[in-house]
Parts: C-alpha cells; sequence; structure tokens
C-alpha cells in the first residue's frame, strides 16, 4: 500500500538526556500510541544517535542512526533565550531531516516528539484528503504525567510540537544534511511555531484539523516544559480570583482519563 502518512520521532543526543530510561519508557509509550492507527498506509522513523539504547518497536517503524553530537546548549544555564532555542531547534530540525531523507517517498508527513501521543485516526482522515496541503492541531490535550486529568486545549500548534502534518513536498527537503542550512533546520522543522504562517505566506496554508489530534505530555524530568500539573497551571491562579466565567470556562475543558480516550490516544484496548 502507498504510504499515506510519515510520523518522524526525534530524539536527542542520550547524552542530552536527564534520565535515559524514564526517556526510553515515554518513547515506547509514544510508540504504541502511533502504533495504534486505525487504518494501514503509515510508517514511522525514529532519530537516534548510535549507542542509544530504544525499546522495541513494530516493523512498520525504523530507526536512523546518526552521529551529531550532543547539543551543548540542551539547557538553557546562563545563555539567553535566544541562544537557548536556537541550539534546541537546530538540533532538532537536522535530527528531523535526517528521518525524513530516511523515510524516503512521503505522501504527508508528522513530526512527533518522542514523549506525547496521538489520535489513532489521523492515518484514515488523511487517507481521505491526500491532495490537501496538511492540517494544524488545534484542539489538543494537555496531560500532566500518570495523572487522571486532561485538559483540552484550543491554541494547541502553538503549544506542542506534535501539532502538524504537511504535505511532504511542502517543506522542499533538501537532497542531504550537507545543502541545507542552519535556518532550514531551526525555523522549517526545528519548530513548530513557524511553519503556518510560513507556509500560509507562501499560498498553501494548512487548514485546522477537525477533531482533537494529540496530547501533550507535561510535567516530567525529560520535557524541556518541565510544566507544572494541569491543575496548578490553569486554575490555583491569583489572576482567576473574580473571573468566575474564566475558572468555568477553564473547568469545563476538564476532561476524566476514559476508557474511550485511553484507546483513542494512549493505545490501549
Amino acid at each position: 500500500m502507498q504510504n499515506i502518512l510519515t510520523f518522524v520521532i526525534p530524539v536527542r543526543h542520550q547524552d542530552n538526556a536527564r534520565d535515559w530510561p524514564r526517556l526510553k519508557d515515554n518513547l515506547s509509550q509514544t510508540i504504541k500510541s502511533i502504533s495504534n492507527q486505525d487504518s494501514e498506509g503509515w510508517k514511522a522513523v525514529i532519530v537516534a544517535n548510535h549507542g542509544a539504547d530504544l525499546p522495541g518497536m513494530p516493523a512498520e517503524f525504523s530507526v536512523k542512526r546518526v552521529d551529531f553530537p550532543p547539543n551543548k546548549l540542551h539547557v538553557q544555564g546562563s545563555a539567553s533565550v535566544e541562544a537557548f532555542r536556537d541550539a534546541v531547534r537546530s538540533d532538532k530540525g537536522r535530527r528531523i531531516l535526517a528521518g525524513m531523507l530516511h523515510a524516503g517517498p512521503m505522501g504527508h508527513v508528522m513530526v512527533v516528539d518522542d514523549d506525547d501521543f496521538i489520535s489513532r485516526r489521523l492515518t484514515s482522515f488523511v487517507a481521505r484528503h491526500r491532495d490537501e496541503n496538511g492540517w494544524y492541531i488545534r484542539d489538543g490535550y494537555i496531560w500532566s504525567n500518570n495523572g487522571r486529568l486532561l485538559y483540552r486545549y484550543s491554541n494547541f500548534s502553538h503549544l506542542c510540537g506534535t501539532s502538524h502534518i504537511v504535505r511532504s513536498d511542502l517543506y522542499g527537503i533538501p537532497n542531504s544534511l550537507e545543502t541545507a542550512d542552519d535556518d532550514y533546520f531551526r525555523r522549517a522543522l526545528g519548530s513548530h511555531v513557524f511553519i503556518q504562517g510560513d507556509l500560509e505566506a507562501k499560498g498553501t496554508p494548512l487548514q485546522p484539523l477537525p477533531f482533537p489530534g494529540a496530547v501533550y505530555r507535561t510535567g516530567h524530568g525529560e520535557s524541556h516544559s518541565r510544566s507544572n500539573s494541569i491543575l496548578r497551571q490553569y486554575f490555583i491562579k491569583k489572576s482567576l480570583l473574580g473571573r468566575p466565567a474564566e475558572f468555568l470556562r477553564r473547568l469545563a475543558c476538564l476532561k476524566v482519563k476514559s476508557d474511550k480516550m485511553e484507546r483513542e490516544f494512549f493505545g490501549r484496548h
């Protein structure tokens, strides 16, 4: 069957991981989520350095081993925010391009962070709309690691890297890593904040995905966000005092991690 949707999962250098066993466990859960697609026609590429210990994975997955050095600014430290973000984006973008080149011919492509979860309906949806430019995930869920609550977030593509499905030709993929420059790594691939505006400016805009497409996992030691729990992040706020309407709106966005959501996103039957 012709490939419909390719998932590319960039994994940081093992020397940049605070806790590799935890990263590996999170990655195995992401693999399980991706593997739960409700139709055929997808494949996935994990990009990891030589020597990185990876979990088992089904046949639809392949691994692209790379020799990229560790990112010296994987934590901000005393560096500026701009320098830190550029370093993270450059490293991530280089890994994503390596995965795309390894994948060969692709229909649409979706970058998935190695700790997130996706809807099992994505491949079947793309199969019905193969000629479209692609989609951004407008609505998705935020999940505090191992919690029982999820928060539906309506500006998801500005928050989470696992948030865009793009027809592969629109990326203008270079023939090799050597012919790509840092600006391409950082802007086109390494960050999720530019792609919508850049494609719209080129006359090939993305559409909003018409259903919640992913779950952003926060609050674990390997996440760049290091976000607090959902309740602390969205409800225990002084800014909500005297704003009952906003409090009720946020309350309506809370969802219990039901069996249906387990099947939809987490790959549990």
